[in-house]
């Protein structure tokens, strides 16, 4: 009798034990609507204070830009749909810059010193080279700029840098939030089924991991006879293993949703990428310097090799396990 009243209750537990949520539904409502409205947030903070203040080294100024910049970072995978309207994602992330236009740009617009660039519209139209987290980068610290003059100029042409960020980011999250979102439950808009949205965002994350592979450790590592330790994102600024942890750590969740019930798949992709998160932590190189040093660089590389493994375990197991493949993405062909 025991053991029948054991197995009704177990019964019973499983029966009113809530339903896990919809695959699609907890990554939008857990990772993309919240990391779109931080990133829009953060952005109007981030435009406020350059209204407010000019002067490069604030403290108040300096941290609401690490703020949305790393909101930035923490969605930057998400290369699809309202991210990419009206070219978004460029005008906020215009990088790598392989022929360095972002400097060459920020030149023109100090010597020319054109008012209309300052207007919302103006800025708009401006070369994409000069908007965005990265060419703000170069106005808040690196000395040709951050001291250029005329003061005034500079002062009110890095407040519409930021005020030009917050209007594509509130852009995103409003586009998210009313309309794209609801695409991505039902399947519908530029889905045709559930399928495709979930190839979307398997896709999404083969896009972060190749771009965290490639262009955030890969640039800078160069070669072993030829390391370009310049060409590390955001090294100005002393973000680049910063960069590579947010990324990492903003995929993990993605990948471990995608693996939805598969409870063997998500145990080894925790591992992995736990892993990785570690050997990321450990570097202790903000600029990534070490890639021209023997010793560091073979930590770099090992980073790499970690994550060039993370993309193989995804496209053997989780893409069949969802069924379906990564397709191309905004960095094939760059």
């Amino acid at each position: 009798m025991k053991h029948l009243l054991f197995a009704l209750a177990a019964c019973a537990s499983l029966i009113t034990a809530p339903a896990r949520a919809d695959m699609v539904e907890e990554i939008l409502g857990q990772q993309i609507l919240p990391g779109m409205q931080a990133l829009a947030d953060s952005s109007h903070r981030l435009a406020q204070a350059a209204e407010l203040i000019c002067r490069p080294g604030a403290s108040p100024l300096r941290r609401a830009y690490r703020e949305a910049f790393d909101n930035w970072i923490r969605v930057s995978h998400l290369r699809f749909g309202p991210t990419e309207t009206d070219n978004r994602a460029f005008a906020l992330a215009f990088w790598p810059d392989s022929r360095g236009k972002t400097p060459k740009t920020l030149v023109r617009h100090m010597r020319a010193a054109d008012p209309a660039l300052l207007t919302p519209e103006g800025f708009a139209q401006s070369s994409i080279a000069g908007r965005g987290f990265y060419a703000l980068e170069f106005m808040y610290f690196d000395p040709d700029f951050s001291a250029a003059r005329p003061t005034e100029y500079r002062c009110a042409l890095v407040a519409a840098m930021a005020r030009d960020i917050a209007t594509n980011a509130a852009a995103i999250h409003q586009d998210w939030r009313d309309s794209y979102a609801q695409q991505m439950r039902n399947g519908t808009g530029r889905y045709t089924d559930k399928t495709e949205v979930k190839q979307e965002l398997y896709k999404a994350l083969n896009t972060g991991l190749q771009l965290l592979a490639d262009m955030r450790l890969g640039r800078p590592l160069g070669t072993f006879d030829r390391p370009r330790p310049k060409r590390a994102e955001a090294w100005r600024s002393g973000r680049s293993q910063h960069h590579i942890l947010l990324s990492l750590q903003s995929l993990r969740p993605l990948a471990l949703a995608l693996a939805d019930d598969n409870a063997p798949l998500r145990a080894h992709l925790e591992a992995v990428f736990d892993k990785a998160i570690a050997r990321a932590t450990a570097l202790d190189d903000p600029r990534l310097s070490g890639v021209s040093n023997p010793a560091k660089r073979l930590r770099i590389e090992a980073l790499q090799q970690e994550v060039n493994d993370l993309r193989a375990l995804i496209e053997s197991e989780l893409g069949p396990s969802l069924g379906v493949l990564a397709g191309f993405n905004s960095l094939d062909g760059d």
